[in-house]
């Protein structure tokens, strides 16, 4: 990585304290602004530069889509800012909710974060016994593997829960698996997609790893 400069690392602090403060990245003015430069594109000049380094991550199309990568938390010596994108049943499969303008302030120390993580609080009570509950907090992790007893957020004809996955070698071998004895197993159909592992849930004021 290339050494980053005064202003470069000006603008990630910007950023940064923009989503912890008010819950969305800074406009192109408002960085113009905090900077006390006249022109975009000096602020894009530096976003690439940022973005080159892999402090930054961001959509094209606008600068409310920044978001600060694990590099540029280290950088800043601050912790990571992840978004709360929605809910999710444990319980039957609901749709997942979209949340904007709610980040989650998370010790790096909580898990290997990656750049793809992210929030969502649980309705129901179909995960009890592996100590998810109702109201609480998880951190997902996006992934495209999976093994056998994975706590995973799974998408079931378009509605989004959580659930274990199991493999097995007798049928129904692949199936969503409740950890309350009051809900059915969910057998693999087409239909249905794993989306991420859940590494973390958070309860009373603290982050513990999940079972």
């Amino acid at each position: 990585m290339e050494k980053i400069t005064k202003r470069q690392k000006q603008l990630l602090e910007i950023i940064y304290n923009y989503i912890k403060d008010t819950g969305y990245p800074p406009t192109f003015k408002e960085m113009r602004e905090s900077l006390d430069v006249v022109s975009n594109q000096s602020i894009i000049d530096l976003l690439v530069k940022l973005e080159k380094q892999k402090l930054l991550k961001k959509n094209e199309s606008s600068a409310r889509s920044l978001i600060i990568l694990p590099l540029g938390n280290k950088i800043l010596k601050r912790n990571a800012l992840i978004p709360l994108l929605g809910s999710s049943s444990a319980g039957s499969p609901i749709d997942a909710l979209e949340i904007s303008g709610e980040w989650q302030e998370i010790s790096t120390d909580v898990a290997q974060l990656k750049e793809d993580v992210f929030l969502l609080k649980i309705i129901g009570d179909s995960m009890i016994n592996a100590n998810i509950e109702n109201g609480d907090a998880i951190l997902v992790q996006n992934k495209k593997e999976f093994i056998s007893g994975d706590i995973v957020l799974a998408n079931v004809a378009g509605d989004r829960t959580v659930k274990r996955f199991i493999s097995d070698d007798k049928p129904p071998y692949l199936y969503l698996k409740p950890e309350n004895p009051k809900y059915k197993n969910i057998p693999f159909e087409d239909n249905m997609e794993i989306i991420g592992k859940v590494i973390s849930v958070f309860k009373k004021g603290y982050w513990k790893s999940v079972k």
